[in-house]
């Protein structure tokens, strides 16, 4: 009897069909006055964008609280199908599909307690996905800025373009490739 692969042990991507929802990138309420965007590129090993890969972003409040907005992500009452998030609560969770051009954009409020979003990367080629952070801001005290050579610890620090707004490239390998971390 021949073996099927596991959808781990399969090049995707698998990430378009079920998992993007509507208000995604929304983690916070449009309008807020704190709202902020982090947007960047995903790049693949020879620099080319990649245009299917999902992003997810895990933060705290504001206020340091990481309990996020219970309710916040709609379902429709008769179909059960899921409508969005409510745009009113704070969630602190972000899923964010690329674009064709392989851009992403996430618009949150900053975090409370630490400098940084969490991102966890899901892209074509990946047999298991990949973690990393997005400094808003550089931190002398942050242990694991500390622990890297300096010229790997810029591929965590976003760049501020303009008051509120942060570029954050991810580049899956190669050239300026993103320090990933690795939990067990």
């Amino acid at each position: 009897m021949p073996r099927i692969p596991t959808p781990s042990q399969t090049v995707g991507p698998f990430y378009g069909y079920a998992l993007p929802f509507t208000g995604g990138p929304e983690v916070a309420p449009v309008g807020h006055p704190d709202l902020i965007t982090v947007h960047g590129y995903v790049y693949d090993g020879a620099g080319q964008p990649v245009p299917d890969a999902l992003l997810e972003t895990w933060q705290p409040a504001p206020d340091g609280s990481r309990s996020g907005a219970p309710g916040s992500l709609r379902h429709d009452p008769v179909t059960g199908q899921v409508i969005g998030r409510d745009g009113v609560g704070f969630t602190g969770f972000g899923r964010i599909a690329t674009a064709a051009d392989g851009h992403y954009a996430v618009r949150t409020l900053p975090p409370g307690g630490v400098p940084y979003l969490s991102v966890l990367v899901f892209a074509r080629g990946l047999l298991h996905h990949l973690y990393t952070r997005a400094y808003l801001r550089p931190d002398p005290d942050d242990a694991l800025l500390a622990s890297l050579p300096a010229d790997r610890r810029g591929t965590l620090l976003a760049a501020e373009e303009r008051p509120g707004t942060y570029r954050f490239d991810i580049r899956l390998q190669g050239e300026g490739e993103t320090v990933f971390l690795e939990f067990r």
